[in-house]
This record gives structure tokens, C-alpha cells and sequence, in this order.
């Protein structure tokens, strides 16, 4: 039998503050990925109107490459391939092989133009020396890391240039869809709010089943 002269039992403060405040990060950060989702299929939408553009654009001489430039028609001027950087990838077909991507020297200075020149069996670099290359836009396989870029310490993204065109011997590369963007933003956010809610839950089930003793 509870003794009617011992003190009633409340609920902890400072923890119940604690669990309060780690639910409330939760649902904050769920929400922050909704606003994600809706960024992101902007983004999608932006790309897809890219791509339905024939009109060429310059193309960017420093990064980071706006936006609206990704998945447009654009040329360069290879005037020497200073490296090369082998890459899995897919030809149109869909057939997997090695992406041979150029380092591109452009001029005297600067960074250069990444060139995606086609796709090969193996890794031995395509007999090319460089050229005028016609291609689409596309991020480069380097960008830079989530928590780079959190940090603030992330380099700006080189973009690359599929070529519409392969070199002698490769097969024509596949072009990158802005519609294979991740776009799970929805499902982090289910996550956070069911994180939420579980946390809440067994923290209420735990004080009660303490309370009761």
C-alpha cells in the first residue's frame, strides 16, 4: 500500500526538459528536410528545362557552374590533356566500362576543363590530344562532401563535359538526368519525426512505470 504521508512523486525536471528539448531538434530538423524536398525538386525541375534546350552557352571559366548552366549544350577548346582521371560509368547503351575523363589545359593559367570523352573496356587512356569537344554540362565527379560543405570549408565544384561525340575507339558516354538528383529528403523527414515521437514515448512510458513504484 502507498504510504499517504510519504511525499506525491513529480516528474524530473531537468530530464523531462532535456527529452522536451532533443524532440523539439527533431521536429525541427524533420522540418528543414521538408524544406529540402521542395528546394530539391525545384532543382530537378530546373535541370529537366536545361536539358530540353538546344541553345549552347559559354562555358563557365571558374567555378562553382551556376545552376543554370548544368545539363545545357555547351564546347570547349582542349588544347592539351594534362591527366587522366578512369571512372566507371555506362555508354548510351547502357553498357558498363571505364569513363575516361581529361584534365584539360585550356589556356596558360587556370584550372583547366574536366572532359568526359567516352567510354572504354579498360583502363588504358584513349591515343587523344586534345580538340574542340561538343557536349552537355554536368557536375563533376568530385563535389564536395556533406559535411564540407555544413562547414563551410568546401571547395567550389568543377562541373565536367560529356561529349556528344567520343574519341576514336570509345564509346559515346551515358549523359547524367537531373531527375537521378537524390531527392530521399521525404523519408529523412518521416525519420526525424518518428524519432521524435519515440523518444517522447518511451521517455512518458518510463516515468510512469518509475512513478508507480
Amino acid at each position: 500500500m502507498t504510504d499517504p504521508a510519504a511525499p506525491a512523486r513529480r516528474w524530473p525536471l531537468i530530464p523531462t526538459l532535456l527529452v522536451i528539448a532533443a524532440a523539439a531538434v527533431m521536429v525541427a530538423l524533420g522540418v528543414w528536410q521538408l524544406q529540402r524536398k521542395g528546394e530539391k525538386e525545384a532543382l530537378i525541375a530546373l535541370y529537366d528545362r536545361n536539358r530540353a534546350m538546344s541553345a549552347t552557352v559559354a562555358y563557365p571559366e571558374l567555378p562553382p557552374v551556376p545552376d543554370a548552366l548544368l545539363f545545357r549544350k555547351s564546347s570547349v577548346t582542349c588544347l592539351e590533356p594534362v591527366r587522366w582521371d578512369p571512372r566507371s560509368g555506362t555508354d548510351r547503351a547502357g553498357k558498363s566500362g571505364i569513363r575516361m575523363v581529361a584534365d584539360c589545359r585550356t589556356g596558360a593559367e587556370g584550372p583547366g576543363v574536366l572532359v568526359d570523352v567516352g567510354i572504354a573496356d579498360d583502363f588504358t587512356p584513349p591515343k587523344w590530344s586534345g580538340g574542340i569537344v561538343a557536349g552537355t554540362i554536368v557536375p563533376g565527379p568530385e563535389q564536395p562532401s556533406l559535411i564540407a560543405r555544413l562547414t563551410g570549408k568546401a571547395a567550389p565544384a568543377r562541373a565536367m563535359l560529356v561529349a556528344d561525340a567520343p574519341v576514336a575507339g570509345l564509346r559515346a558516354s551515358a549523359v547524367p538526368n537531373g531527375a537521378d538528383l537524390p531527392n530521399n529528403h521525404l523519408a529523412y523527414a518521416v525519420q526525424w519525426f518518428l524519432f521524435a515521437l519515440a523518444a517522447v514515448v518511451i521517455y512518458i512510458l518510463a516515468v510512469r512505470r518509475r512513478l508507480q513504484r
